[in-house]
């Protein structure tokens, strides 16, 4: 815990070294710096998706750094203090786990979830839902708005009964394709991306990381095709969509070899 304290109050020697000597440190506000936290986080997820724990160690000391470069704007500012945010966080998490340090018994993570949600409101949250940044991915947003309504009870009892809903909005977004309605498809369309992420729920599987590792899927077999092709001297848009097809089963059958 000693070793702890010095190396934090390390870096935040270093932050007030650099926001006093440092032309671009000293330059920097909460504006400017928000687009490259944003950059920071999404580097984070990256090595998270990819369990880089090299990776995961080196983005967290950057998010640290901005937590404490928004901290050392704040004071400079007067608005709060790097004391004031560790001591919020702090009291935030005792007041949410009376199941800790309170009598409030608990049987499951599921009865944690719903006693956060329950003492939001009692802080004065006026919905659920309040939590759920209007910043958020669309997609990530969709899995925080249905674990959040879960909290309440409002959740189906079980998959069958997902599957079932998924198939319903699949009907109506063929039917709503049949209308030739920009408008009606997009909307249909929502509702079953929004069915697949409770699917997704329900089979305990992150609906964002799962997306994102077919990403990473795709672009590493699109370029597999791309080298292929060139060392055939040929390129893609030159090519017929079975010859495409041929390759990309090709280099499909290579990577599942791999795994």
């Amino acid at each position: 815990m000693e070793s702890l304290s010095k190396e934090f109050l390390r870096l935040v020697q270093i932050m007030d070294e650099l926001r006093e000597q440092c032309p671009w440190d000293k330059k920097q506000t909460i504006a400017s710096l928000r687009h490259l936290t944003i950059e920071e986080t999404y580097e984070l997820t990256d090595a998270i998706t990819d369990a880089n724990w090299k990776g995961i160690k080196e983005e967290l000391g950057d998010l640290l750094l901005h937590i404490v470069f928004y901290a050392k704007i704040a004071s400079e500012k007067k608005e709060f203090t790097l004391v004031d945010v560790i001591n919020g966080v702090c009291e935030k998490l005792i007041t949410r786990h009376p199941h800790i340090y309170a009598d409030t018994k608990v049987e499951n993570e599921e009865d944690v979830k719903q006693n956060w949600e329950k003492i939001k409101l009692m802080e004065g949250k006026k919905s659920v839902l309040g939590g759920v940044p209007k910043s958020l991915p669309a997609l990530v947003k969709a899995i925080r708005l249905q674990e959040k309504s879960k909290t309440v009870g409002f959740e189906w009892d079980n998959t069958t009964q997902v599957w079932d809903k998924c198939n319903e909005e699949l009907h109506e977004l063929e039917e709503a394709t049949k209308t030739g309605l920009h408008h009606k498809i997009e909307e249909e369309m929502g509702d079953v991306l929004f069915s697949f992420v409770n699917l997704a729920r329900f089979l305990q599987v992150d609906a964002e990381n799962a997306l994102e590792r077919t990403n990473k899927k795709f672009i590493e077999r699109f370029t597999g095709m791309e080298k292929a092709a060139a060392e055939e001297n040929k390129m893609l848009h030159n090519m017929s969509l079975e010859e495409m097809d041929a390759l990309w089963n090709k280099i499909k059958a290579t990577s599942i070899n791999k795994t």
